[in-house]
Order: C-alpha cells, then sequence, then structure tokens
C-alpha cells in the first residue's frame, strides 16, 4: 500500500514538473512568429577597399534597416530615397536623398531605416 501512494506521489510530482514544459512548447509558436517578424536589414557589400579608403555600397530596400556604428564619411546616392533616422537618445529624424547628390555624414551609430517605397542605394567613402 505505501509503494502505491509513492509510486501516486511519483506520477503527481512528474506531472506537475511536465506542465512548465509543456506551456513552453505552447509558446513556441509565437516565438517563432515573432521571429519570422524579423526585421529586414540593409545589404552593404565593399566595392574596394585599400589602405587608405573602404568604399561600400548599400541597398536599402524598403523597410530595410541598419544598425552599425559609422565612421565619418562621404555618401554618394544612387537611388533616391526616403530615410528615417533614429539617435542613441531616441530622437527620430525624417529626411529624403535624391540621386546623384553626395554628403558628408559625420561618425554616428543611429539606426537608419528605408520608410519609402522604393529601394534605396548608397555609396561610401571611408579613409582608414
Amino acid at each position: 500500500m505505501l509503494s502505491s501512494r509513492v509510486f501516486g506521489a511519483i506520477l503527481i510530482a512528474v506531472g506537475l514538473a511536465a506542465v512548465p514544459a509543456y506551456a513552453q512548447d505552447k509558446a513556441k509558436p509565437e516565438t517563432k512568429a515573432k521571429t519570422e517578424a524579423k526585421e529586414i536589414l540593409a545589404e552593404t557589400k565593399v566595392l574596394l577597399e585599400n589602405d587608405k579608403v573602404i568604399v561600400t555600397q548599400s541597398t536599402f530596400k524598403p523597410g530595410a534597416v541598419s544598425r552599425a556604428d559609422r565612421k565619418a564619411r562621404l555618401n554618394y546616392i544612387v537611388a533616391d530615397g526616403k530615410l528615417q533616422r533614429t539617435n542613441k537618445e531616441g530622437k527620430t529624424t525624417t529626411y529624403e536623398r535624391k540621386a546623384g547628390t553626395a554628403v558628408w555624414l559625420e561618425a554616428d551609430s543611429d539606426v537608419v531605416k528605408n520608410i519609402g517605397n522604393t529601394t534605396f542605394v548608397v555609396v561610401g567613402v571611408v579613409h582608414k
């Protein structure tokens, strides 16, 4: 009789231990859904690198984001874009860049997002 009580207690303990695991399994589809809604990252490729400069091309599809620490640089705009820049303090600025123009930007680590409907392309030149 005692052994059946011990066996029953073990079954209850195992059942209770399985509840959090079951709850975690239930949470996985929600977590997976959040992962699928992941932000789109801007694509950057190196066009030229030598001992003096690095030249990159960054392509921002609509909604794409760039999160990077950037050095001071010259940016040449290849394709128009409407962008949103958010600094470390959370201040947001919206601006447009026109193809064929160039702009000097100081070093930053702002988050830049393409909020327009077109693909934005920029070539950046950074002195080493």
